[in-house]
């Protein structure tokens, strides 16, 4: 199955010149972790949640005059609408990215996420496989952190 079938064509986005706060409050509407973010019709980034915990919320910083463009990571990974759902499945894992934003003439078309690929019944078993590569961590912290602590 193609993900052109499948992906998402009504998609939230943001610009680079739109604040945190904005970024934040699409992603609460649309019940997202992350948004591409795009110049005109070309993605040039994304941001996620975890953007903006870790680089805004963390230092202390106003997320009222923080722009997307700071935060957001540069050069995502994409896809095309006439990728097979596998291949986008392995993409996501391998990359351990959670949606992909589908592109097609270096324009916004979709987007496809991980819960996309659980519900079709022909790629259920693969998408418990790709969720346990998108979930691990890509560098295992080994030593205890002082700063973490345990449930008693």
């Amino acid at each position: 199955m193609k993900i052109k079938d499948i992906m998402t064509k009504k998609i939230a986005f943001t610009s680079p010149e739109e604040t945190v706060i904005q970024a934040a409050q699409l992603m609460k509407k649309h019940n997202v972790g992350s948004i591409p973010v795009c110049r005109g019709e070309q993605v040039i980034g994304i941001v996620t949640d975890r953007d903006i915990a870790l680089k805004v919320v963390a230092n202390g910083s106003d997320p009222a005059t923080i722009r997307v463009g700071e935060i957001m990571s540069s050069n995502p990974i994409l896809g095309n609408p006439e990728m097979d759902m596998t291949e986008a499945g392995r993409i996501m894992g391998e990359n351990q990215i959670r949606r992909l934003p589908i592109v097609e003439n270096n324009r916004l078309v979709g987007i496809i996420a991980l819960g996309d690929i659980a519900i079709e019944p022909k790629m259920q078993d693969k998408a418990g496989s790709i969720l346990t590569e998108v979930s691990e961590s890509s560098s295992v912290k080994t030593e205890v952190d002082p700063e973490v602590k345990s449930m008693p």
